[in-house]
């Protein structure tokens, strides 16, 4: 009977499907008034088109606290003729809209398809600078935040980590790269003294590679943080969805390009150390989000990103004297 029960799941699955899409129609037609006639979910958003103009719905999945900086952030951006996602507000006034438990987001998306490399990314970053505030998207301490999710992490790994094997086998390996990436900081911040150059930015929890438009100008991925923050995680990006040459050249050409002080290209450099590409998938993995081979393709590319942030700092060290990581560059 397992053909039987096969047929029921796929069933089950397709009518779920169904009426979930369905309920998203009606949720949109009635907050919004927006007559939806095909609604398509793409990693987790709900997309559709109207008059040639494409919509995303959206779960909200920031702090709470964070929102109104956001549509400020957001805002700002548009009376700058800077480009970024609409939000747009439902029929009571709100950004935010309850679908069951949760709460969903409607943005209005231009140019779903179009790429932003490096050097679009380093000059989208410079047209709107910021001074330090108290904003709560601000994001440029590093070192503490490090610490505090490697505290977290291995207060999991000691509670529940035990039985993923590949997990435990590769987790030291990356706490030690974090480490480094601290001590990174922590030197530059004892030694050295932030720049005029090295600008906080409108920047992005994650970059990714390809970096499409959809990503890219979404106001809710949005941080205040220096400018080599994007950089070096799109940079990381590259190194594991293209190819080491491809992920030079981009570095290289970045480089002849910015000037930051001694302080900026340390603060680079350690953005390039700590292994936020691991950790990413680790948290997925432990929400059981994602099965443990998606760790294979990192894991088995360690020795070339090792390989990678040698040339990586020989490069940087071009442009000024770095702290050498002793076990890495020899």
């Amino acid at each position: 009977m397992l053909w039987y029960q096969n047929l029921v799941d796929k069933f089950s699955y397709k009518t779920e499907f169904f009426l979930y899409n369905f309920t998203m129609k009606e949720t949109i037609k009635y907050y919004y008034n927006i007559e939806v006639e095909d609604i398509e979910e793409l990693n987790g958003k709900y997309h559709f088109k109207l008059a040639n103009q494409d919509y995303f719905f959206v779960f909200y999945n920031r702090l709470p606290e964070e929102l109104d900086d956001i549509i400020f952030c957001s805002r700002s951006m548009k009376e700058r003729n800077i480009d970024c996602h609409d939000i747009l507000i439902n029929k009571d006034n709100s950004v935010l809209t309850k679908v069951g438990e949760y709460s969903y987001i409607l943005l209005r998306v231009n140019n779903l398809g179009e790429e932003f490399n490096i050097i679009d990314i380093a000059q989208m970053n410079k047209k709107l600078i910021l001074s330090d505030n108290s904003s709560k998207l601000y994001r440029n301490n590093w070192g503490k935040l490090w610490s505090d999710k490697i505290d977290y992490f291995e207060y999991q790994i000691r509670e529940l980590g035990l039985e993923k094997e590949n997990i435990r086998k590769t987790f030291s390996y990356y706490i030690g790269l974090a480490e480094n990436a601290i001590s990174y900081v922590n030197f530059a911040n004892k030694h050295f003294i932030r720049g005029t150059m090295d600008h906080v930015v409108v920047a992005h929890r994650r970059i990714f590679y390809p970096n499409y438009k959809l990503n890219f100008l979404n106001p809710l991925a949005f941080v205040f943080d220096l400018e080599v923050r994007d950089i070096a995680e799109y940079l990381k990006s590259a190194f594991f969805n293209s190819d080491f040459d491809n992920t030079m050249i981009e570095l290289t050409s970045y480089l002849k390009t910015t000037h930051l002080s001694i302080y900026g290209y340390h603060m680079f450099y350690a953005r390039l150390l700590y292994p936020s590409y691991y950790f990413d998938v680790y948290e997925e993995i432990m929400n059981n989000d994602k099965l443990e081979e998606e760790l294979e393709n990192i894991v088995s590319k360690a020795p070339a990103y090792e390989l990678f942030l040698k040339k990586a700092y020989l490069e940087i060290s071009k442009y000024a004297p770095l702290e050498k990581i002793e076990w890495l560059i020899n």
